[in-house]
């Protein structure tokens, strides 16, 4: 949708929501994000300025999964009334009247994540103390009880959790680089830890996700795209792993606490961990490695132009080798 539709059909939305016939749009830009379209626009009402964010799917695709934008509207909704950094959903709908397609909004907040260039206005000490808040919001998270998001549906067993990767990896780009996948899944399907606890999950709780403030505050987890019902330790495990070093061969070091540090802190916000982390350390770094391959086929047919892909490729054997470790010591 271009940016004068978008302001065009914000017009009526924001004088109907805000009961304000004379409600302006002004700064209609859009936002980042991969799995759907996002936007920013700020309004003038009463004389006020406010800035709000927009995010509709993408357009011809099903609205299932990750392009289903109620799904994130559920789970951002169970964190009203915790410690868990948030923005709220203001307004949220399936109907297509305004948009054409489903929608959420929320207010715009001012912060940046752990990306580029933005990590280095802040201390060693600061980003210790940003990365503590991190893990207690994670464990927040996990602490809610999955009933409040039936939205979600169930969790559909470990076994799918490690076999739904198959496809990608038997069209992977430089599948020599993934010559351990084999074994990884056989070891991960022999050591399924069936006691940890299934509630609801992020699904790519990272730096890269997480909104700070320029005085260092948590001020929402962001994107919740890959979100579900399942075991909650699949967001311990995924970041835990894409903090340790040993798990990968092509980025440079980082100021950001490790694994170990990272679970820890985890530990101490949420209380007794049922369920062998490791093994979703195992997990998480099995998905991406594969992941990392598929998206580089993508990239080197022309299908979805990435560069990144091919900066990320020496990490997959590494990635492969990590999980393998995680199973065996």
């Amino acid at each position: 949708m271009e940016l004068e539709e978008v302001g065009n059909r914000l017009v009526p939305f924001i004088r109907t929501k805000l009961q304000d016939p004379n409600a302006t749009i002004e700064n209609v830009a859009r936002g980042p994000g991969h799995a759907g379209f996002s936007y920013f626009f700020d309004t003038i009402s009463d004389g006020l300025r406010t800035s709000y964010f927009l995010r509709l799917p993408p357009p011809g695709v099903k609205h299932e999964g990750t392009a289903d934008v109620m799904r994130q509207v559920a789970a951002i909704r169970t964190l009203q009334g915790t410690n868990v950094p948030h923005a709220p959903i203001l307004w949220a709908s399936a109907d297509e009247d305004w948009f054409g397609v489903p929608y959420f909004v929320q207010p715009r907040l001012d912060g940046d994540t752990l990306k580029d260039e933005w990590p280095l206005q802040f201390s060693d000490a600061q980003l210790r103390a940003m990365a503590r808040d991190a893990m207690t919001a994670l464990a927040g998270i996990h602490k809610v009880d999955p009933a409040n998001a039936p939205y979600l549906g169930q969790f559909w067993g470990y076994e799918f959790d490690v076999t739904r990767w198959d496809r990608f990896y038997e069209r992977a780009a430089e599948p020599q680089l993934l010559a351990l996948q084999p074994r990884v899944k056989q070891l991960l399907l022999e050591n399924i830890p069936h006691d940890a606890r299934i509630a609801v999950y992020h699904g790519d709780f990272q730096w890269s996700n997480l909104l700070y403030s320029r005085k260092a505050e948590l001020l929402a987890v962001i994107d919740w795209e890959l979100c579900g019902i399942g075991p909650t330790l699949n967001d311990l495990g995924w970041i835990c792993a894409f903090s340790d070093p040993e798990a990968w061969a092509h980025t440079q070091p980082t100021r950001m606490p490790h694994g170990d540090e990272l679970e820890t802190w985890y530990r101490e916000g949420y209380g007794e961990v049922e369920g062998n982390v490791r093994w979703f350390k195992a997990l998480a770094m099995y998905k991406f490695g594969i992941i990392s391959g598929f998206n580089l086929m993508l990239h080197r047919r022309g299908k979805r132009d990435d560069p990144h892909w091919e900066e990320i490729k020496p990490s997959m054997k590494s990635n492969m080798e990590y999980a393998l470790k995680m199973l065996t010591s």
